[in-house]
């Protein structure tokens, strides 16, 4: 392409500091160095995890950033060193990446990688490498991506080739909350055949996860939230049951333990609350009930009584669904495109990327269960 080599100014909504609206800016974004990619983003999800770094963990060295990282686009350029891309190619970039080479890309019972940003940048949830700058100063690549930009540069162990059919403008969800939700009943909670299932949270990512348990074969599923205007939502992938903590006198896990004869079989903690996530944990049958941590948070600690699992209940941990990002991506792609798994539900709004700031606060009032900015064409 004509900007190969060249810097690209382009247009980007820029987190310049915590709790406060998002701002379009021109930045410029430099060509891919060795190993790396330039993609022009296509379509976005604005996802929780956006939030919660603009106004939960407020660290200001996670700051000037462009925050996105639920995107679809094209390649533009790439790097020297890079085989398997090529300008024109479909991609999905990777919160996770999968190098294939260290220690937890080869071991099977992991996504984790260490050549992730995840590894020693947690708490900014940037690569303190960036090759964006704006105003004259260097502008963080929020979670290795940044999809609130026209066009982003990613490190290709970071970069998930798909399908030339795929419509980019669905299937950027996957990217991380429907993979992230579904892929924590299929792969991280072992959802059986014929189990009972609880849900928290209907948000993408718990709409996702009640998908999963539908697939895997739950015979019963509960969801559960304070809003009920989600319920028909989720009846649509699968649930069977509705509650609404707030309706009871009681804790709903006493609830839950009265309607299935000592509680489910698995549950799914999707809002990332502590609070919640001992709940989901009470709410497991004794003796090999498993509850799955998926909402993302590291604000509080959260605390169990030690008995819940001496009784023989296991509490585990999903990140990303525990998909192999480059392996599962392209695979879950054909999924949708083979009818199996369910995308185009969960968007309820459409935008241009100058109305960033309306779709972020529709999640926060939670009217919408997914909002896709559109980049660009």
């Amino acid at each position: 392409m004509a900007t190969a080599g060249k810097v690209i100014k382009c247009r980007a909504a820029v987190a310049w500091e915590p709790n406060a609206p998002l701002m379009m800016e021109e930045i410029e974004v430099a060509p891919p160095q060795e190993g790396e990619i330039r993609i022009k983003v296509v379509a976005t999800g604005v996802c929780h995890t956006d939030l919660y770094h603009l106004f939960e963990g407020k660290d200001k060295r996670g700051f000037p950033t462009v925050l996105g990282h639920e995107g679809a686009g094209v390649v533009e350029s790439v790097g020297p060193g890079v085989t398997d891309f090529k300008p024109g190619d479909k991609v999905i970039p990777l919160f996770i990446s999968q190098c294939g080479e260290c220690r937890f890309c080869k071991y099977p019972k992991t996504n984790l990688c260490d050549r992730s940003w995840t590894s020693n940048n947690y708490d900014i949830m940037s690569d303190p490498t960036t090759r964006f700058t704006c105003r004259g100063q260097p502008i963080l690549q929020f979670m290795g991506t940044s999809t609130f930009s026209e066009y982003t540069v990613i490190n290709q162990i970071a970069v998930a080739k798909i399908h030339d059919d795929a419509p980019l403008d669905r299937v950027c969800l996957l990217g991380c909350g429907i993979a992230t939700g579904y892929g924590a009943a299929v792969n991280t909670a072992g959802v059986t055949p014929g189990s009972v299932c609880a849900v928290f949270g209907l948000g993408a990512v718990g709409l996702a996860a009640v998908m999963g348990c539908k697939n895997a074969g739950a015979s019963r599923i509960f969801a559960v939230d304070i809003n009920e205007q989600k319920f028909k939502k989720a009846k649509v992938f699968g649930a069977t049951d509705f509650l609404n903590p707030k309706a009871y006198n009681k804790p709903i896990s006493e609830v839950l333990a009265e309607m299935t004869n000592g509680g489910v079989d698995f549950s799914l903690e999707c809002v990332g609350n502590t609070e919640v996530m001992r709940s989901a944990l009470e709410s497991c049958v004794k003796g090999w009930g498993v509850s799955v941590l998926v909402g993302w948070t590291d604000m509080k600690d959260f605390s169990a009584r030690p008995i819940q699992l001496i009784s023989g209940k296991t509490w585990k941990g999903s990140l990303f669904g525990g998909f192999k990002s480059k392996d599962s991506v392209p695979k879950l792609v054909r999924d949708y495109m083979s009818g199996k798994i369910k995308l185009d539900e969960f968007i309820t709004h459409k935008m241009s990327l100058e109305q960033v700031n309306d779709a972020i606060n529709l999640m926060k009032t939670g009217e919408c269960i997914r909002s896709i900015l559109n980049i660009s064409k």
